[in-house]
Parts: structure tokens; C-alpha cells; sequence
């Protein structure tokens, strides 16, 4: 490695401590893997009331000391566990602001995140820490950015920063008030700096101040600078250009691995499925679904939503059950109507469908290690762990060609005997059950190309290392245009 780096790693959830969508896997993840490889990593996040500090281990390593908020001062206190290995993780600590029943949702999540965003930079000095730059995740990190080059300029001008947008959609838009409250000049709330349609949105503030901004893959990058996918912010993005890049999301494989799963019923490898098989008995046994041996088996762990295209699922999940032997196992919750429709159609199918409305992370392991197919038909998908995790298990995927997703999952060939799933391209019903009806019959009719499909599919490395790198050297690109741009304070 060319240089050790100190990286302060800013997420809003972080697995193991506290988790809501696939932001907290990569947060609990890639730091540990950027550790491996020696830089001095570190993660901050808020101290919510869900997170067991004696599980954890968590200690005080900051007294509690005052931050300005708005025209008040409040009081935060700095936690530090070690659970995750090699990898201090730091929490701010106010209990009124964090000790919630939810990590987000709130009435008050600008007061709550304005205060995370100055915390973290606020506890610095008493840590006697500094990192060369600093890696914000999501909205709920984007003032940091404007901080560094406002704010705290004289003091940390010169520390990188890296914008990562792991789903755009979600941007943390409020009255103008947040500016007043973070004590931040007026003068910024126009249209090319801070202002966002007469509101504040903590995305762009986060988009227009980083030093480097990527998003979760390289799909998705040039997807979110079109009108289509760019919520809004497709001109910031245009106008970032060549500061923004797609980097794809690994998985951990030490969790995600078959050979030493502790929640599925058998172990296996790609070597030796005797154990995929079992497993497969196994969640149809779970799942009160008859044990048919020749039926293939197709899992969907998902949100129940239509952003995960649940509704094109929806317009082809009767005549798939009507018309087709196999089994279809579906893991999540979400909007109420697909909830509705997928009951009635477990009634009406109860020897091929199955459903747990609910989130159970032993059943997860169980659907990826026993179906044959995973379904994910997202109208847009930005990385997507699924299909990665799938694919780690053998499980063949079926996906739509957006984000991560055309990323990572290529369409099978049987003549060249390349691609590790299905793809399809448009978001009409028909364009997915033409994927669908391609891996039947490969499944039904070609055992030597399904052999070859699952195999192509466990040979497709994800691993974060090779992720890890590339965010190495955006770090140091951003870390050297913070001290381009830096400009020493003069003294008194």
C-alpha cells in the first residue's frame, strides 16, 4: 500500500449496532476490509436507544461537552465500541435527540442530524484524533462537507471529504430553517449553493461541498445524471461530473458464506451441492410447502414497494402460479396492497406460494440458500445486495437492467457458456416473465446449461476488497483537493 490514510467513516446505521436498509452492511463492512489493508479507519454514528451498549461494549470517551445548535448550546458525550474488529466506532450521545423507538422518521430529524453533522466534527479536538478525510454516507451526513469549507475551515480546511449516495431518492429536504440552525451564512441559501426549491435539502448540500462525490455503482452514476432517476438533483450532478464515479458494493463473505452458515439447515459449496438440496427441503418444510423435487424454487427478499417493482411481480406472479410447477417463497413487508394481493394469492396457491410478511434474518439466509431463483424486477435499483448474496449461495438471479443491477448480473449463454442469471431490459410484465421463462427452461429442459449457470453464479467474486482499493484512491484524490483549495489562516 502506498500511504496509510486515517478515514473517519460517517454513517447513520451501521451493522452490527443498528440497521434499516443496506446502507448499515456496507457502513459495517468496508471499513473493516479498508482496516485490513492498514489505513486507520474509524466510524461515527448516533447513539440510539436501540443499540445495546452492553452487548457492545460501549465506554465514554469524551465527557460531555456543548455544541452550538441554532441559538442554543446542547450537550452531546462520545461512546466508542470495539465490536467491529480493528475498527473503533464512535457515538454521539444525546438522549432526547437519539433515544428513539426509530433510527429516522422523526419530527425533529433536522435538529437530530444537524447535531450528529457538528458533533462528529466537534469531538476531533477532545479525541486528539484527525483523520485525513472524511467518508459521508447518505443525507444525513451532508452538511459535513459544508462545514469543512465554511464553518470549521480554519481548522479542518484541509481534510478531504467523500459524498457517497447510496439512494438518491432519499435527500433530507427541510424548511430554510436548517441554515439558521447550523449557523450557517445566508448568503449560501441560493440556488447554485444551498437552497433547493425555497427548501434546504441536506443531499445537495452534500453533492455541492464534498470534495469527491460516487454513488454505489457505475450504473447508477450515469443513470442519476438523466431526468429519469435524478430526483431533482440530475443537474448538481451533471455539474459535478467529474467529480462523481460509481464504485459497485461488495458483500462480506465471512456472513454471506454457505460453508459455514449457522442459519441454514446444510452446509455446501459449489463443489458439493448435496447441501444446496437439503437446504432447499428445508425452507419448503419451514415454509409449509410440499417437498416437490423437481419444481424450482423462487425466492424474493425484498421491500415490499414499488421502487422494487413489486407491482410488475404482482402482474406476473398469478399466471406463473397458474400455469408453472415451481414455488415462489417472498421475505419482507411494505405497502399494504401488495401485502393484500400476496395473501389472497397464498390462499388461493397454498402449494406454491408462501409468504412471511416480516423481516427474519435467520428465514433470509434460509430463502438465499434454498431456491434455485431470486426474483428482482426494481424499476431502479442503485447497487442492490441481493442478487450478490444470491449469487454467493448459488441461487440464480433474475433481475431488471438498472443500477448495480445491470452491474453485476449478466444474461446467460449458453453457446459460450458466459452470464451468471436473467436480465430484462423493459418495465413492462411481459419483459419479465420472458426472463422468468428462460431460467425455467434452462432449469426444466437443459440440466447441463442450469449446471453451468449456478456455477457461473458462484464463481462471481464480490468481495469488498477489490471495492475497498478503488474508495483508497478517491480518498486520496479528495484529500488532496481539500489541500489544493485549503487556504492557511493567517495570524493574529
Amino acid at each position: 500500500m502506498a500511504s496509510k490514510q486515517k478515514i473517519l467513516f460517517a454513517s447513520a446505521e451501521v451493522v452490527p449496532f443498528a440497521k434499516t436498509g443496506g446502507l448499515a452492511d456496507v457502513a459495517g463492512a468496508l471499513p473493516k476490509v479498508l482496516a485490513q489493508m492498514g489505513h486507520d479507519v474509524r466510524i461515527v454514528m448516533p447513539r440510539y436507544g436501540s443499540i445495546d451498549g452492553e452487548k457492545f461494549g460501549l465506554r465514554e470517551v469524551v465527557a460531555p461537552f456543548t455544541i452550538p445548535h441554532g441559538r442554543e448550546q446542547i450537550e452531546i458525550s462520545v461512546e466508542q465500541s470495539d465490536a467491529i474488529e480493528g475498527v473503533p466506532t464512535y457515538f454521539i450521545r444525546n438522549d432526547y435527540l437519539y433515544n428513539r423507538d426509530s433510527l429516522y422518521g422523526q419530527p425533529d430529524d433536522d435538529h437530530r442530524f444537524v447535531a450528529y453533522d457538528r458533533g462528529m466534527l466537534e469531538m476531533l479536538d477532545p479525541l486528539g484524533w484527525r483523520p485525513d478525510v472524511i467518508h459521508c454516507n447518505d443525507w444525513h451526513t451532508g452538511l459535513v462537507p459544508v462545514f469543512l469549507k465554511t464553518t470549521y475551515a480554519d481548522l479542518y480546511g484541509d481534510i478531504g471529504s467523500l459524498f457517497t449516495i447510496h439512494n438518491l431518492a432519499y435527500q433530507g429536504t427541510f424548511s430554510p430553517h436548517i441554515m439558521e440552525l447550523a449557523g450557517l451564512p445566508w448568503e449560501l441559501f441560493t440556488w447554485d449553493q444551498l437552497a433547493f426549491w425555497d427548501h434546504f435539502n441536506f443531499m445537495k448540500a452534500g453533492l455541492m461541498y464534498a470534495d469527491k462525490i460516487n454513488t454505489v455503482s457505475p450504473t447508477y452514476a450515469k443513470e442519476t445524471c438523466t431526468e429519469e432517476f435524478g430526483e431533482g438533483l440530475e443537474g448538481v450532478l451533471a455539474f459535478r461530473k467529474d467529480d462523481y464515479a460509481g464504485i459497485l458494493n461488495g458483500i462480506d463473505y465471512e456472513e454471506w458464506n454457505p460453508e459455514r452458515d449457522p442459519y441454514i439447515a446444510a452446509k455446501f459449496s459449489a463443489d458439493n451441492l448435496e447441501g444446496k438440496t437439503k437446504c432447499k427441503h428445508a425452507l419448503q418444510k419451514a415454509m409449509s410447502l410440499p417437498q416437490w423435487k423437481d419444481a424450482p424454487v423462487l425466492g424474493v427478499i425484498s421491500r415490499l414497494s414499488y421502487q422494487k417493482g413489486l407491482d410488475i411481480l404482482d402482474e406476473v406472479l398469478p399466471d406463473l402460479l397458474e400455469n408453472h410447477r415451481l414455488q415462489v417463497v417472498i421475505l419482507g413487508t411494505g405497502e399494504e396492497q401488495y401485502h393484500d394481493l400476496l395473501t389472497r394469492l397464498a390462499l388461493r396457491y397454498p402449494e406454491k406460494l408462501a409468504i412471511a410478511l416480516k423481516f427474519d434474518n435467520a428465514l433470509a439466509h434460509q430463502i438465499y440458500a434454498g431456491s434455485d431463483f431470486f426474483l428482482m424486477p426494481s424499476r431502479y435499483e442503485p447497487c442492490g445486495l441481493g442478487q450478490l448474496i444470491s449469487m454467493a449461495y448459488g441461487t440464480v438471479p433474475i433481475v431488471r437492467a438498472t443500477g448495480g443491477l445491470a452491474d453485476s448480473v449478466k444474461e446467460f449463454k449458453s453457446i459460450r457458456s458466459t452470464g451468471n442469471g436473467f436480465v430484462f431490459e423493459g418495465l413492462e410484465p411481459r419483459d419479465f416473465a420472458a426472463a422468468i421463462e428462460r431460467g425455467l427452461k434452462c432449469f426444466t429442459d437443459k440440466p447441463e446449461c442450469w449446471d453451468r449457470v449456478v456455477q457461473n453464479a458462484f464463481a462471481s467474486d464480490f468481495s469488498w476488497q477489490a471495492s475497498a482499493k478503488k474508495y483508497a484512491k478517491v480518498y486520496k484524490d479528495a484529500q488532496a483537493k481539500a489541500k489544493t483549495n485549503y487556504q492557511q489562516p493567517q495570524a493574529a
